[in-house]
């Protein structure tokens, strides 16, 4: 959810440190303190998390591929070779690179499988994040395929350290892909420069019974309180409210006091952190961990139930504020991209999730459509009416209208309800 005005344009256009530590396994499917005999429930509210989420939820679902076997994936396009130094799971990972904007794919075939109820992850990992996106591609016998399809992961240059991706769906071939006879699948990618990208770890995830919305402002600007709340209270739907502590409590003109963000967690909405507003990664680990535990401790006093949740300013993140970032916030992070950028509910990293920006209604409309279609979620980030990164007023009312006509097939939820999805999937 990060990146806000200075990042339009860029956008528009679990694991380890990589050296072989392994955290992927050795999950607890137990979780602690908030599972409990009757289900998941969400988070209490606490300064300092009871488990790092990454490494507790590090590899939900079933295993379908652990790369362990070169030989049973084809290179396509690009490079690709086994990596006993960097890997996420197991003994070895599969590294793909490309130059010159090329394209790196590799491929393997299965017995055929019903994959209408299913949705895919992978552990990946980049050294050139700001180059390329990652799709999985499932292909029919018949020669159908579907996208799924990570946009971006970061703006930034550094390496995010192994994150999850369970790429919600982008486009599919003229012929639709038949999902009941699926045999092979693709890993794609897409790249704009040189790439590098580390895969590991495949798996399978089971599909909720509809399609999640999550409609996020970043800021808390009173653009929200004064225009787009009312329209959220006639429609019957809530939002997730990214606040800036300093902005809030320094009473920043054209800020959400915190009376008026106390007053929308009354009406529904989620009010969670947006760290200082400066770049993570620029922060030594003392700083940075002083800045959370600050921004964390006032959510706390304050009494904002979605404390538990982050976006990252900037959308800046690494392995090492990934790190710190799980010693007091569950889940949020954030990549985002101009387009549809969906994610599985039940398969995500839960500090790097994918968003769309919305700053385009039939995007967004789209975004809402495909989350309906293929029981997945999408999150809309905005920011105010007058932004480019944000809509207008009158074509936020056409979303909102768009989603209450879509009925059952899609729900409008906060990070409790997707964090709670998400470990009740594990």
């Amino acid at each position: 959810m990060a990146g806000c005005v200075d990042q339009m344009n860029s956008a528009l256009s679990n694991g380890d440190d990589g050296d072989g530590d392994g955290e992927g396994n050795g999950d607890d499917s137990n979780g602690t303190g908030t599972d409990t005999e009757d289900g998941v429930e969400p988070p209490e509210l606490a300064l300092e998390t009871e488990y790092d989420s990454r490494k507790e939820y590090g590899q939900p679902g079933e295993g379908l591929d652990d790369f362990e076997e070169f030989d049973d994936w084809d290179v396509v396009d690009g490079s690709a070779e086994p990596d006993e130094e960097t890997y996420f799971d197991g003994s070895q990972s599969l590294r793909l690179t490309a130059e010159d904007g090329g394209n790196a794919v590799v491929e393997t075939e299965f017995e055929t499988m019903d994959m209408s109820d299913l949705d895919l992850s992978v552990a990946v990992r980049t050294s050139t994040p700001g180059n390329v996106a990652i799709e999985i591609q499932i292909q029919d016998i018949y020669g159908g395929y579907a996208s799924h399809q990570l946009r971006s992961v970061t703006y930034r240059t550094s390496d995010v350290g192994w994150f999850r991706t369970c790429p919600g769906f982008f486009e599919q071939s003229s012929t639709p892909l038949e999902r009941d006879a699926v045999d092979t699948v693709q890993i794609i990618v897409h790249n704009t420069g040189d790439a590098e990208v580390w895969v590991d770890d495949l798996r399978t995830h089971e599909k909720p019974e509809a399609g999640y919305v999550m409609l996020c402002w970043d800021d808390g600007f009173d653009d929200f309180y004064d225009v787009a709340s009312p329209l959220h209270d006639e429609y019957g739907v809530n939002a997730v409210q990214a606040a800036v502590r300093q902005w809030t409590r320094d009473q920043r003109e054209g800020i959400m006091t915190v009376d008026q963000l106390k007053e929308r967690q009354d009406a529904g909405d989620q009010i969670v952190a947006h760290g200082t507003h400066t770049e993570f990664s620029d922060l030594s680990d003392e700083d940075l961990d002083d800045a959370l535990r600050t921004d964390k401790n006032w959510a706390v006093q304050e009494e904002f139930e979605g404390g538990h949740y982050l976006v990252f300013p900037h959308n800046d993140f690494d392995d090492r504020v990934l790190d710190i970032v799980s010693n007091y916030y569950y889940a949020g992070g954030f990549n985002q991209a101009g387009d549809a950028n969906l994610t599985g509910v039940t398969g995500f990293d839960p500090l790097v999730m994918p968003r769309t920006i919305g700053h385009d209604l039939e995007i967004a409309k789209r975004c809402v459509d495909l989350a309906a279609q293929h029981r997945q979620c999408t999150i809309l980030n905005f920011h105010a009416f007058d932004q480019d990164n944000t809509m207008s007023e009158s074509a936020y009312e056409d979303l909102l209208e768009h989603i209450d006509e879509k009925g059952d097939d899609v729900e409008v939820i906060d990070f409790d309800d997707l964090w709670t999805m998400r470990r009740d999937g594990h």
